[in-house]
This record gives structure tokens, C-alpha cells and sequence, in this order.
């Protein structure tokens, strides 16, 4: 039923947008890390997205065929998102004259994290609003459903 279909995708955003959220909370948490386990400053983290396959058919249904589908092609071939990855962002690390601070190098400077608090801000905001409107298909995909089954008695 293409009702369920739309509770999952939109349940795929969430949870995409959650785990966005989290790595946002921890770039944040760590801008002003200079001294990591591997070595250097902390390095911004990324989520990495791409477009979830639609499940194949099941056993004996013909081609085409997909869970939500009819017996035709399926018009969403690709249901919801997911996250593929983690990356870490490549950008040039802050450089801060800081002589008397314990990383720093022969020269007085101190490679700080490549994490712009404002940046991360915005990017908090937008997952929230993405997350906020996965959330709002959801409740009415839901609501939509309870309708149908009261129909149903």
C-alpha cells in the first residue's frame, strides 16, 4: 500500500537527519579541539547521503514488482535515503597565533579544528527543518491511515 510506502520513506529522512544532527553536536562540541587520538585537531565530520533502493521482488512475482507496488513498474524506484558514509571534511585547518599555548609550533601557531560554529549552525537548522517535515509526512500518513481503517467498522 503505497500509505506504508510513504511512512517508510519518510521514517528513512528522520532517521537520516537525526544522525546529521548528531555529527552537527559533535563538530560543535569539538571547535576548539587541537590535540586528537590520531594526531592534529579534530577534523569536521560529514554525513554522506544517497537514495535507498526500493526492496526487490519478492520470490515468484514478476519483474518490476516491489513491496507497495502493483503489477506494474514501480513509480518510486528509489524509496527514502540512508546514510552511505561518514566523511571527514578536507578543508584547511584555522591557524591561530597562540605562543603559549601547548600545541603550539616553533612559530607561536596553533592548528585549530576546520569547524565554523556558524556554519554548523545553519547546516543544525536546516537537518532540523528536513527532520520537522519527515516528521509532518509521517502524522498525516498516519492520520490518514487511522481514517481509513475507521471507515472500515
Amino acid at each position: 500500500m503505497a500509505l506504508y510506502t510513504s511512512l517508510d520513506i519518510a521514517a528513512s529522512g528522520m532517521t537520516a537527519q537525526r544522525l546529521r544532527m548528531d555529527l552537527i553536536a559533535n563538530n560543535i562540541a569539538n571547535a576548539s579541539t587541537t590535540r586528537t587520538p590520531e594526531g592534529g585537531p579534530f577534523r569536521r565530520h560529514l554525513a554522506v547521503f544517497a537514495a535507498r533502493n526500493a526492496p526487490p521482488p519478492p520470490p515468484g512475482f514478476p519483474p518490476g514488482f516491489t513491496a507497495g507496488s502493483r503489477w506494474h513498474d514501480d513509480p518510486m524506484p528509489y524509496a527514502g535515503v540512508r546514510v552511505v558514509g561518514i566523511t571527514q571534511d578536507s578543508t584547511p585547518f584555522n591557524i591561530v597565533h597562540d605562543p603559549g599555548h601547548p600545541d603550539a609550533d616553533a612559530n607561536g601557531d596553533v592548528l585549530y579544528p576546520n569547524v565554523n560554529p556558524i556554519i554548523e549552525m545553519v547546516d543544525l537548522i536546516e537537518s532540523q527543518r528536513s527532520f520537522e517535515s519527515n516528521m509532518s509526512v509521517f502524522e498525516t500518513t498516519k492520520q490518514l491511515l487511522m481514517r481509513t481503517l475507521a471507515i472500515g467498522r
